[in-house]
């Protein structure tokens, strides 16, 4: 009787090791792909790189995931320089992270400037008359969706639920900063955590199943943690005192150029704020954005800061890249180049937008990403955190709450709100919000449709007006001049 021949192991069919310029074709094409916002870019890199490819296994991707979630940032593109960390070191993350953002950047710069440029044309403006209802009801949506993932049943957790709704009411109706609410919401957990514990916990997690995923990975479950990846308060050092110096050189720069009240400092400086704030993804630093951004520095309107969110969400990248559009607007109003140079200097200010929002992303990634894997399995929530992402349920009522009334109550060009209720462009959000929830379209969908009837509403109203001989004439919002 012949022996029986031996069976190949089942590490046999793990993938082979993946080369830098591999990885660094992945990461460029990730970022022309990234449509969907946080979830459907997290959806995106698990089934390429947990399903498909296998270079990391189901539950490193989610710990790595879990850490990216209770830090401040877009957790998205953490996630993406958290994984390219861990298989190519530090350069391995700064360019996974760098390529998840680098071509939406691109792309908004251009869009900004056609905005700025033609935005006043009349079937351009005809486009964006259509977008912000969609952009309304899609805040809307990601209210909903947000809060049934973090509040749970009020009956069973009603603290997530209080949180929220004080929270709520600081920014909407005390008109607390930003910053405040997040403080307040963080000293109430950590109350809560001592006088009632798990109060705010409700059930809801990541799930760990994997379904459809075969053989091992290249970074398995029990792959020893790569030697660059291991904790060394070094290596922890070096990191802290590098993001030291590529914030301080720019912000210095910045500074002695234009001093400190310049347009450019205080992009730089107020988005340093921004970016160690945005606990709960980029709809919860909206507000802030947008509460200081247009109230305090005027650096635009709130119409334009709704047309800069739609092309967020028509553009690959995270939401966030929104603070390019911003930093673009901002730069084009204040000259900061000078009247005869509008785009370069826009397109500097977009780019000091972006360094300082992003970078605080890679140094809590290269500076906590190795305590991170030390500690796999234990990786838990805190009191105050889940307190916080209560806290964004409520301000993002506020953000969805006043994008809904600058829809139904337009704003004139000389700053006077209209008394008169906008019935078309709210029958139009309304229309956005049934696309969305019932016959479930994305987002791109929902804005490309509400575009076209923007801009069939315009060149109708321009029509009528032309025929009616009425010059200047104003349909709704529909502004003509022939």
């Amino acid at each position: 009787m012949k022996p029986m021949k031996p069976m190949k192991p089942i590490m046999s069919d793990a993938p082979r090791p993946v080369s830098f310029a591999e990885a660094f074709r992945f990461w460029l094409q990730l970022g022309f792909i990234s449509f969907g916002g946080p979830a459907g870019q997290i959806a995106i890199m698990h089934r390429e790189l947990v399903e498909k490819r296998r270079w990391v296994s189901e539950q490193r991707f989610l710990h790595a995931l879990n850490f990216c979630m209770v830090l401040p940032g877009p957790e998205a593109q953490q996630l993406a320089t958290y994984l390219g960390w861990l298989m190519h070191r530090t350069w391995g993350g700064v360019v996974a992270g760098t390529l998840f953002f680098l071509p939406s950047l691109a792309l908004l710069i251009g869009l900004s400037w056609i905005y700025m440029a033609f935005g006043q044309q009349p079937l351009v403006a005809g486009i964006f008359y259509g977008i912000k209802p969609a952009v309304a009801a899609i805040v809307l949506h990601a209210l909903h969706r947000i809060a049934s993932k973090s509040l749970g049943n009020p009956r069973l957790a009603p603290a997530p639920w209080a949180i929220a709704a004080m929270s709520f009411i600081a920014i909407w109706a005390l008109k607390l900063p930003f910053p405040l609410v997040v403080l307040g919401a963080m000293l109430a957990g950590a109350v809560l955590a001592r006088v009632a514990p798990g109060s705010l916990a409700h059930g809801k997690g990541h799930a760990a199943s994997a379904p459809g995923v075969r053989g091992a990975a290249l970074i398995d479950d029990d792959t020893p943690t790569p030697a660059h990846a291991l904790f060394s308060r070094h290596r922890l050092a070096a990191v802290l005192l590098a993001g030291a110096a590529l914030w301080l050189a720019p912000m210095a720069a910045l500074f002695f150029s234009y001093g400190w009240s310049g347009t450019l400092t205080q992009i730089g400086w107020f988005f340093t704020k921004a970016a160690l704030l945005t606990f709960g993804g980029a709809y919860a630093v909206l507000p802030y954005v947008n509460q200081m951004a247009v109230g305090h520095y005027q650096w635009l309107t709130t119409a334009q800061m709704m047309d800069g969110l739609a092309l967020g969400e028509t553009t690959p990248g995270p939401l966030i890249m929104v603070v390019a559009f911003v930093g673009f607007v901002g730069g084009w109003v204040k000259q900061v180049a000078g009247p005869q140079a509008l785009f370069a200097g826009a397109a500097l200010a977009a780019g000091v937008a972006t360094w300082f929002t992003f970078l605080p992303s890679f140094i809590f990634i290269l500076a906590g990403g190795p305590w991170v894997e030390s500690t796999r399995g234990n990786l838990k929530l805190t009191a105050p955190l889940a307190a916080v992402t209560a806290a964004v349920v409520g301000v993002i009522a506020n953000l969805a709450l006043f994008f809904i009334a600058a829809v139904a109550y337009p704003t004139s060009t000389n700053g006077i709100i209209d008394k008169k209720i906008d019935g078309i462009a709210l029958a139009l959000a309304a229309a956005a919000a049934f696309a969305l929830w019932r016959l479930k379209w994305g987002v791109i969908p929902v804005i490309a449709a509400s575009a076209g009837a923007g801009l069939l509403l315009r060149w109708f109203g321009l029509a009528w007006a032309r025929g009616a001989k009425v010059p200047g004439m104003r349909r709704s919002m529909l502004e003509v001049s022939p």
